[in-house]
């Protein structure tokens, strides 16, 4: 063994719980479960991950992607709970694991499986077709509330998802309503945006990077804060610090912003769950994690399963309140 390829080893065995290294790592191929269709967020947060994992050989073991977005990423999450005990199967998602047992009849409870992390923060853009006449977010809304109600078409990922969770929350601070129109995955719906097919989507900035490069779409405005980061310009001398907030916009909508999470299956061992946090962790560290989040213009916070289970706690209540006046709630 090289003296560098020893030092990897250290590296990651001072990052892993010793009694963890020691006692128990994946025996046979690992699979990543994507909870949406590819192209979207989830699918490339998965594979970003996938290739990390490979290039440091932080597994001693492949990492296989599957993309199981059906049922709003139901079919994603059922799937991870009938394999209970299975060490080799993590989830890829969003808060969709604990939000969409509130408003649909699903066949998993947020607390059967297993948290393992979250990793990032993604932001939320207001986009609209590149050649669409609005100059500006606050142009778009005044066109919105001119027009009879539903007119226009917000597409977004899944149904009463985080897209469209936003999108109400949208409608609520300005008086006015969308037909909202749900698709796969939001790289569809960067597509459909693209096409012309519907006026605005919320996409995060990943699924619609390639769009704006290309002239297909354009943002009018980020729900965040402050402004992103600035950067390299994206397209004409633009870049993502170039978006205005939407608050500046006059959207009452200040922030919103959606965890990149993972789980495993139910009944795993607390040393298997500390096994693959201590794997992400270091991924976390890694310039191809932080050079892919600074790309896709997420916020980098790394969130270990206590944290994440705090903070699900947190979100399930007010969205809980949300759901109820919407008539969302089923459970």
């Amino acid at each position: 063994m090289t003296i560098a390829a020893f030092g990897a080893v250290l590296g990651l065995s001072a990052t892993l719980p010793a009694a963890v290294a020691a006692e128990w790592k994946p025996t046979k191929p690992v699979e990543f479960v994507v909870a949406s269709g590819p192209g979207g967020g989830t699918d490339n947060f998965a594979r970003t991950v996938q290739a990390i994992i490979g290039k440091y050989d932080l597994l001693p073991v492949s990492v296989i992607v599957s993309n199981k977005g059906g049922g709003s990423g139901a079919e994603g999450f059922v799937y991870t709970k009938l394999a209970g005990g299975d060490t080799h199967k993590l989830i890829f998602g969003t808060s969709n694991e604990w939000l969409l047992p509130l408003v649909s009849k699903v066949a998993w409870k947020p607390e059967e499986l297993t948290p393992v992390a979250a990793m990032a923060f993604d932001e939320f853009v207001l986009w609209t077709k590149a050649d669409a006449p609005y100059k500006d977010a606050a142009d778009y809304v005044k066109a919105l509330k001119a027009a009879p109600e539903g007119k226009f078409r917000m597409g977004g990922a899944q149904s009463k998802d985080t897209d469209q969770i936003l999108t109400r929350l949208i409608e609520k601070g300005i008086g006015a309503r969308w037909t909202y129109v749900p698709f796969r995955s939001g790289g569809e719906a960067g597509v459909q945006l693209a096409g012309g097919h519907i006026d605005s989507n919320v996409n995060n900035p990943s699924e619609s990077l390639g769009a704006w490069r290309g002239g297909q779409v354009k943002p009018l405005c980020v729900f965040s804060p402050e402004r992103l980061p600035e950067g390299p310009a994206v397209t004409e001398g633009k870049g993502w610090h170039d978006i205005p907030t939407c608050k500046e916009e006059g959207i009452p909508v200040a922030e919103y912003r959606m965890p990149r999470t993972v789980f495993l299956p139910p009944k795993v061992s607390d040393g298997v769950r500390e096994y693959y946090e201590g794997v992400l962790r270091r991924v976390a560290e890694t310039p191809e994690w932080k050079e892919f989040v600074t790309r896709t213009s997420q916020t980098a916070r790394f969130m270990d399963a206590e944290q994440l289970k705090t903070f699900m706690a947190k979100d399930q209540k007010s969205s809980t309140e949300l759901f109820r006046e919407e008539g969302w709630l089923v459970n």
